[in-house]
């Protein structure tokens, strides 16, 4: 893992591939709530056509944490991670998962950094987050943790490493900033703001998706200008661990038709 210093913090991340080397623009891959750089393994894999990038926002996994309420200041935080992450290892191409998703395009439309694709996996314009689901993140973490963990949620049929992964990851990020990323999912809202996406946009979305459903996806596809839909059959919510393979081809023919 590499670190990067900013706003009096250190965001972790790691990187492989060769950026000189490469005409391919390079993937930086930004994980939902509770997460870690960990559940891009498999993205990886497309180092050898374009570099690829993933990272831990604040207070998850490696990184250092950093003191924000819930919401856009949260948000905000998770985004200047990104933008410092993306100046050091010139990764332009923003993978968002879920939260990711949210933080991703929050990055196109605010901040100065120069973004040229969105691929917004499992996530929407809108993040409504089940009532129940925050008491529990607050109040009964392994409840939460179960939930989220059962079928058709963050995962559809899955290798067993893979839920431990995901299980471990967010135990690991703990109830207080794994409670700080939902909620600030639930108040995330730039459905007025699509039109303002000015860069090629990929939605991938799982097939068996429950918490962020195909319509999300549909929605971003309609509403972005030059934005396009995939779906990811036998996944869920986590289409990039799931089925690397088919979201993988999905996204080098997305930025391949786009001469990225």
């Amino acid at each position: 893992m590499k670190r990067c210093s900013h706003h009096g913090r250190e965001t972790a991340y790691r990187v492989s591939g060769d950026a000189d080397g490469s005409d391919s623009a390079g993937l930086l891959c930004i994980h939902g709530s509770g997460g870690s750089h960990g559940v891009w393994k498999s993205q990886f894999r497309m180092k050898d056509e374009r570099p690829v990038a993933a990272l831990d926002l604040s207070g998850h996994g490696e990184s250092d944490d950093a003191d924000a309420d819930a919401g856009y200041e949260a948000l905000s935080v998770y985004s200047a991670d990104v933008v410092a992450v993306a100046e050091e290892t010139d990764c332009r191409v923003l993978v968002g998962n879920s939260l990711g998703g949210a933080v991703a395009m929050l990055t196109q439309l605010e901040r100065e950094t120069e973004v040229d694709a969105l691929v917004l996996t499992g996530t929407g314009a809108k993040l409504t987050v089940l009532d129940d689901l925050l008491v529990w993140l607050e109040e009964d973490f392994d409840r939460a943790v179960e939930f989220l963990h059962d079928d058709d949620r963050l995962f559809h049929d899955p290798d067993e490493r893979y839920l431990e992964l995901s299980q471990e990851a967010m135990r690991e990020a703990g109830s207080e900033v794994t409670h700080r990323d939902f909620l600030s999912c639930h108040r995330f809202d730039v459905r007025d703001r699509l039109s303002e996406i000015d860069v090629p946009t990929l939605a991938v979305v799982g097939e068996h998706d429950q918490l962020t459903p195909a319509w999300y996806h549909e929605f971003l596809a309609e509403e972005i200008a030059d934005a396009e839909m995939v779906t990811i059959d036998d996944a869920a919510h986590l289409t990039m661990l799931e089925q690397p393979e088919a979201f993988n081809d999905a996204v080098s023919a997305f930025l391949e038709e786009r001469g990225l």
